[in-house]
């Protein structure tokens, strides 16, 4: 499998254990009040990172750099997924949240003097007049654990906004996720079509751009992230907006999006409009932390949503909402997606989604999904604006903070919360894209400006 994450519980004889299961194995004849964590963080002057002692980190790729195909590396890194690769190496497929415009970070360079380097046809919108050109998309690369270099890197995919952040599939596949729901014609007139859409873009070494075809059954709205179903290819989708909703997304033939499915949203069944986000003062009303509530999906139609009002649909249905959805991975039977500005103290939540075991199916009603608030941040010493995250191999949730002097931050299963690592160098820039290789050994992010990716490497494994 892709997934990092499943590919180490499976070297290390684990993967029958599920999330709790296998924090108590691991937690076997050891100390119950032993600290979470690797330890504190010790600063090194001219460092980029604060780490823990043993733990290094290396720039790996950033914004500029002239890549395989002779493009620019883009700015803006974001989300990111890791794939097995031959010869034991690593592939990233990583996201660029670029606005239209944005040459000073695009792959083209400035006034797009190398535009010339790709087919027109390969972009997915040009836009009109040329000075609002979308330059987001996505870049691959191929890295080398062992030598700790770059042996490949090259665009991917080009002519789209915002690509914020997504999901790797069970296929070798990473859905890129537009965080908008700008329109044909809009954005000073120049777009020429509609964006808000997911894009696939395969897992592969034959450099070029993928096919820019967007997955409109998927839904159009400004998504976030991704997590997919391991053996039904089932897609969840986050939706950032400060009332937004959790969507499911059930293809007609797993492992092909193409061929359309049922987008669906989330509602909660003992609490038909439930508000997650505890915003209010009346704490009778409050989502209560620890408490799994059963689940059912109901059906969205015109899911292009021309007025941009797949929200405001689901909601009028009964849908739970949430306060920003952003980061989502899939677990051990479990998925967690974090909410970034929940939460009474708006810091932020992460929530946990149980499928059934007829999930997507007829009887799934009789057995449904469960979803709790799996944690809500009440102060800056748990953490602030969680953002993307993932699930470590050894089982804790990893996120990272969007906000200054950003922090990467683990939660256990019983959710103690523990440091991983500070932004010291670039204090103003949020991290992104947290993911581990499928050896464990190394934590791939990003620091999204000035737009760079770093190999985390240390003792993972104590």
């Amino acid at each position: 499998m892709s997934s990092s994450r499943r590919d180490f519980l499976m070297k290390t004889g684990m993967v029958s254990l599920g999330f709790l299961g296998l924090y108590r194995f691991v937690s076997e004849g050891r100390s119950r009040d032993l600290t979470p964590g690797f330890g504190p963080l010790v600063p090194k002057e001219g460092e980029i990172l604060s780490l823990p002692k043993g733990f290094s980190a290396k720039v790996i790729s950033q914004k500029g750099s002239v890549m395989s195909d002779g493009l620019f590396t883009p700015g803006a890194h974001d989300g990111m997924g890791s794939f097995r690769w031959k010869d034991g190496k690593v592939m990233l497929i990583r996201n660029h949240e670029l606005t239209p415009g944005s040459y000073g970070s695009g792959p083209f360079g400035k006034a797009n003097k190398l535009i010339d380097k790709v087919s027109k046809a390969d972009i997915y919108d040009v836009a009109s007049g040329g000075d609002y050109m979308c330059v987001g998309g996505t870049t691959t690369t191929i890295y080398d654990e062992r030598s700790g270099k770059v042996e490949l890197e090259y665009l991917s995919l080009t002519g789209t906004v915002r690509n914020c952040s997504g999901g790797i599939t069970p296929w070798n596949s990473w859905i890129t996720c537009e965080e908008t729901d700008f329109k044909k014609g809009g954005d000073n007139g120049f777009l020429e079509k509609d964006h808000g859409y997911n894009f696939e873009v395969p897992a592969t070494d034959k450099i070029g751009l993928t096919k820019p075809v967007p997955l409109k059954a998927m839904g159009r709205f400004v998504h976030e992230s991704v997590a997919v179903h391991p053996e039904l290819g089932i897609v969840y989708q986050t939706e950032d907006e400060g009332k937004g909703l959790l969507y499911r997304f059930v293809p007609n033939e797993p492992g092909k999006l193409y061929e359309g499915g049922k987008l669906q949203c989330l509602v909660i069944n003992e609490w038909k409009g439930a508000d997650t986000r505890n915003h209010g003062e009346n704490e009778t009303e409050h989502f209560p932390e620890r408490k799994l509530f059963d689940v059912s999906w109901v059906d969205l139609d015109d899911v292009e949503a021309p007025d941009g009002d797949l929200r405001l649909r689901g909601a009028k249905m009964g849908a739970a909402i949430f306060s920003s959805g952003e980061g989502m991975s899939y677990g051990k039977g479990e998925l967690f997606f974090s909410a970034s500005s929940g939460g009474k103290a708006g810091m932020g939540q992460v929530f946990r989604y149980v499928p059934s075991k007829y999930e997507g199916q007829a009887m799934e009603k009789d057995s449904p999904g469960r979803i709790e608030l799996f944690i809500e941040s009440r102060g800056s010493d748990i953490f602030q604006a969680c953002d993307n995250l993932t699930v470590a191999p050894w089982g804790d949730v990893v996120i990272c903070e969007d906000k200054e002097d950003p922090r990467i931050v683990g939660i256990t299963p019983s959710g103690e919360t523990y440091v991983v690592a500070k932004n010291i160098g670039y204090c103003e820039s949020e991290f992104t894209g947290p993911v581990f290789s499928p050896s464990g050994k190394t934590l791939f992010v990003n620091i999204q400006s000035p737009g760079m990716t770093l190999a985390i490497t240390g003792p993972w494994k104590s």
